[in-house]
């Protein structure tokens, strides 16, 4: 009897806990809090198309219009005023940033002396003056001859008076000045260079040990205005073309960051190191110069500057602490129409449209976007690298991604991409959706594609994208120093119709309003096609559920580059009983991990899965570029730890590292030490990645 009550009582006491439970979730579900939903929205396809209609071409023309009233050189005064219209931008209660401040770092810079201008002369064996070169550019303009235009100078080049027979070194890379030396005595010499093959300081650099005491360096009409020389009727102001006397200024200084704070942000009371132990800067005067001369010499003084980076936030609603950063330099030369500030004027139409967005309640991103003003880009990506320093910790943690839009415009014909593999798809599907300028009928992907392609094997014929293996822009120590997922748009020129290695009047005084709404963007409708582009894609990186990276396509550059390397140098290595096997099983693991991991994505309801399933998901994506960090792996190569994207001097479509060990390898039996231990950085650190991908312990 008591066991049937006992029984009786448990069974009612199931059904009351069912009931209780069925009516307790019943009441949750009918009645769940609002970020249950929010937890799990994705990105909202009518917001993009909102966004891209709201994009303005007149809106960035007057933002452009504003930016270049006067030169605004890093620290100057007119680099202040466009702090302050940042700033008075993002802070608009109608259309500005949830948050936006300035932040400043007191780094080392290097500016001419105005009391003691630059001078080139040319004189007989009795010092008499044959030839005194041009101080400053010829004026066509009235905003070209404010007296803000700087000189043109070589920022760090050390000051000096040098004197002696001038020599043609070509580009000043070491074999030139290995050839020259073979058939001139090249001490107490000056050499003249063209601009190209080597970097700007590097000219000076490879000159100094075979005595050379000072260098020039110019812009051959050839390389970079299709060889026309004359203003009469055929250069600026009658079209693009430099100008005979338009000098590309540009920092000579070999690394980026603050020189003094080596790996440390640039604070007032950071330590610093002395200036005679800085390296990577000329150590012999160096100049640059128009084709219309061939002289100028440099006399710089040194100073501590601040350098303020302007900086706005949107905050995300669902993860406030994962960013995607959009950045863009400030400081120009000069006037900087179209170096930086198409791309600041395009940036600021960007946080026009989605700040009124936000502050009219119709939109806030799941993510945060950071917006970054950078400054002194030019005297070393300054501003940038600092700002990574400071936030090393925080920035390496959590930010999904890295957005730069320096040059938004070079030209007019066709987008041109640059990024981890990872980002490839997400950008032709911005692409896309935009409509090229000029083109009915036609969008950004489809004219792209006809400029610049190449065939994937699992894509098929694809827009070529480019890679950031350089320092090129800020996006250098966002890839190499922190290795976040980085990529770098704009529009440019058809190369089918001029040889011109950059916009003619690049980092001259001729760079001006004038010239880009002529000849570089009428109507500014490619401005605004970059800016729906880069906008689109920002859109989706900060809102979309999953964060839409792919790491098969990554896998398929890590296999590309593995064929190439085993094509060049696995007989070789097999001679000296160094094996390339590791490498190609790392490479398969990675493969392995990528097409699980799709698998997984595929086979998932996100929307419904629990919040941490997709954060671990969203997580293994974004940290994979952190996972091919190696601070050891180049250690002449200051801030460089991606082994992937790691600069190369050798040229090759592969594996830099091993590229550059295998080159110096050949030259020096000696060092093929050095190409093994690299084969074991990429095998390790691949490997690593792979793990990052994979579900298991």
């Amino acid at each position: 009897m008591i066991k049937q009550v006992l029984i009786g009582v448990l069974c009612g006491a199931a059904v009351l806990t069912a009931g209780i439970l069925i009516g307790h979730f019943g009441i949750t579900m009918s009645s769940a809090p609002s970020w249950v939903k929010d937890v799990a929205k994705d990105v909202d396809e009518s917001l993009i198309e909102k966004f891209l209609s709201e994009v303005d071409n007149i809106q960035i023309q007057e933002n452009l219009r504003s930016l270049t009233k006067v030169p605004h050189m890093a620290t100057t005064a007119g680099d202040e005023q466009t702090v302050q219209l940042m700033l008075k931008r993002w802070q608009d209660p109608e259309t500005g940033l949830d948050q936006a401040w300035r932040e400043e770092f007191m780094v080392y810079l290097s500016f001419p002396d105005p009391k003691k201008p630059n001078k080139v002369t040319v004189v007989s064996p009795s010092d008499e003056v044959l030839y005194t070169a041009r101080e400053k550019e010829k004026t066509y303009t009235s905003d070209q001859d404010d007296p803000e235009v700087v000189q043109p100078y070589a920022a760090y080049s050390p000051a000096g008076h040098p004197k002696g027979k001038l020599v043609y070194a070509n580009q000043g890379k070491p074999s030139d000045y290995q050839l020259l030396n073979n058939t001139v005595d090249l001490r107490g010499t000056i050499a003249i260079t063209r601009y190209g093959g080597a970097g700007r300081g590097a000219k000076a650099i490879n000159a100094a040990p075979y005595g050379v005491i000072g260098v020039l360096v110019y812009t051959d009409p050839l390389d970079i205005n299709d060889g026309l020389m004359s203003d009469i009727n055929e250069t600026y102001p009658h079209s693009w073309y430099m100008p005979p006397s338009g000098v590309e200024r540009g920092s000579f200084n070999g690394q980026f960051g603050d020189m003094l704070t080596p790996y440390l942000a640039a604070k007032e009371e950071t330590y610093r190191i002395p200036a005679e132990n800085i390296t990577g800067i000329p150590p012999i005067p160096i100049q640059p110069i128009g084709f219309e001369d061939a002289y100028r010499l440099i006399c710089p003084k040194w100073l501590d500057k601040n350098s303020s980076n302007v900086m706005g936030v949107i905050k995300g609603s669902v993860e406030p602490d994962r960013y995607v950063i959009y950045g863009n330099h400030r400081d120009s030369w000069v006037h900087g129409a179209i170096d930086p500030s198409s791309g600041t004027s395009v940036m600021l139409e960007l946080t026009r449209v989605l700040g009124k967005m936000v502050k009219q309640g119709k939109w806030r991103p799941r993510r945060s976007i950071i917006f970054g003003s950078w400054g002194a880009e030019e005297f070393g990506l300054i501003g940038s690298a600092e700002y990574t320093e400071q936030y090393f910790t925080k920035l390496s943690e959590r930010t999904v991604a890295y957005i730069n839009v320096d040059i938004a415009v070079f030209a007019n014909a066709t987008l041109r991409a640059s990024g981890m593999p990872s980002l490839q798809k997400i950008i032709f599907k911005a692409a896309k959706q935009v409509d090229a300028p000029g083109l009915d009928s036609t969008s950004v992907y489809d004219n792209w594609i006809q400029y610049s392609n190449r065939t994937s094997q699992a894509n098929g014929l694809i827009p070529n994208v480019g890679y950031l293996s350089g320092a090129g822009s800020d996006y250098a120590a966002f890839v190499h120093y922190l290795g976040i997922t980085s990529m770098d748009i704009s529009y440019t020129y058809d190369r089918s119709k001029t040889n011109a290695r950059i916009y003619p009047a690049y980092h001259t005084a001729y760079d001006t309003f004038d010239y880009a709404s002529k000849f570089i963007d009428p109507g500014f409708v490619s401005h605004q096609a970059i800016a729906r582009t880069a906008g689109n894609v920002l859109i989706r990186l900060a809102d979309s559920l999953l964060v839409p990276l792919n790491c098969s396509d990554y896998a398929e550059t890590l296999e590309d580059y593995l064929n190439t390397a085993v094509t060049l140098y696995q007989h070789q290595l097999q001679e000296r009983n160094i094996s390339m096997e590791p490498l190609k099983r790392a490479v398969a693991s990675f493969r392995s991990a990528a097409t699980h991991l799709d698998q997984v994505i595929r086979s998932s309801d996100l929307a419904n899965e629990t919040p941490l399933t997709v954060r671990r998901i969203n997580d293994q994506l974004m940290l994979l570029d952190r996972a091919f960090l190696d601070p050891l792996a180049f250690p002449d190569k200051y801030a460089y730890r991606h082994v992937i994207w790691a600069s190369s001097s050798a040229g090759k479509p592969t594996f830099p590292g091993l590229a550059d060990a295998f080159a110096n390898a050949e030259s020096q039996s000696s060092a093929w030490d050095k190409v093994h231990y690299h084969l074991s950085v990429l095998s390790q650190a691949i490997e690593g990645a792979a793990h990052t991908l994979a579900d298991e312990h």
